[in-house]
This record gives structure tokens, C-alpha cells and sequence, in this order.
């Protein structure tokens, strides 16, 4: 791609911010992905989204450090800071993302939370990808219970037309 403005931005979706405002290993390897993206030339900027929650600072904010520290420079790091579901990461991060010219968005999330991602980034109008960072060392019961969760979130999006 020849022109900067042609290739696609990441947008990464928040999960839980822990006490002291640690992230989660979802957080840490979602952020730690995207940085990745922006490092190999793949996107020109990282959206990072999501709201505060039970700890503080915002899913956003906590992303946003965790990316400064992999070397990403504030000037491509845009915060959305109120999302709190899916259908607003997708919803709130719109405006950011059409500001931004982007025709194109790489949407960092979970393998198992992808398929509920991208149907709700097409419903609300974002040509949308998705390229989800290696899920290691978590337990096999967590994996489990996070695939069994998202097909019954999918399902209940899907049927209540969630993002459109």
C-alpha cells in the first residue's frame, strides 16, 4: 500500500482491568497484539477501547500504557474511554475511526469473541477483519467456559440485531 491513509487501523477491544490498574491477560495480550500490528507495518494507528469498570483507569487508558511500553508513540494511539459491551466498542469507536479516514479496520480481540466482533462492526457499517493473539497459558477450563459464554453472546446478538 502505497498511501498511509489506505491501510486499515486496528481496533482493539477492551476486557477487565484489574485492581491497581493492572491489566488482565486478556487486556496485556490484546494491547501487546496490536503493537505488534503497528510495529510490521500492518495498520497506521491502534484504536483502543473500552470504559472504566470495577477498577480503575478506563480498559482504554490501560491499553493505551500497555502499548507505550511496546514502543507504540502516543501520535498513533487514539482512546475511546466509554464502552462497556461489544455493540459499544463497535458504536463509540465509529466517529473515531471515520475521522480517521479508515476504510478499513483490523479488530484485536479473542479468537473466541471474534465472530461476535465482526458481526457487530459490520452491523454498524465498519468493513472489518479481525486478527486475534495467541491465547497461552490460560486454563483449560477457562477456555472452555470464555467459547461456551461467547456462543451464547453471539446468539443473543445475532437474534436482537445488536449494532444495527
Amino acid at each position: 500500500m502505497n498511501d498511509l491513509c489506505d491501510k486499515p487501523l486496528a481496533l482493539v477491544l477492551g476486557a477487565a482491568v484489574r485492581p491497581g490498574g493492572a491489566p488482565s491477560p486478556a487486556l496485556e495480550r490484546r494491547a501487546r497484539h496490536a503493537a505488534a500490528l503497528w510495529h510490521t507495518g500492518s495498520v497506521r494507528g491502534i484504536v483502543l477501547t473500552g470504559g472504566e469498570r470495577t477498577h480503575p483507569p478506563s480498559e482504554a487508558e490501560v491499553m493505551a500504557q500497555v502499548c507505550r511500553e511496546a514502543g507504540v508513540p502516543d501520535s498513533v494511539l487514539f482512546l475511546e474511554r466509554a464502552a462497556w459491551t461489544t455493540e459499544d466498542n463497535m458504536r463509540l469507536a465509529r466517529p473515531i475511526l471515520q475521522a480517521l479516514g479508515a476504510r478499513e479496520v483490523i479488530v484485536v480481540t479473542d479468537r473466541y469473541h471474534a465472530a461476535r466482533a465482526r458481526l457487530v462492526a459490520r452491523r454498524v457499517g465498519l468493513r472489518a477483519r479481525t486478527d486475534c493473539p495467541r491465547l497461552t497459558g490460560a486454563p483449560l477450563w477457562r477456555v472452555v467456559r470464555a467459547w461456551a459464554r461467547e456462543g451464547v453472546a453471539l446468539g443473543w446478538y445475532w437474534v436482537r440485531g445488536a449494532g444495527r
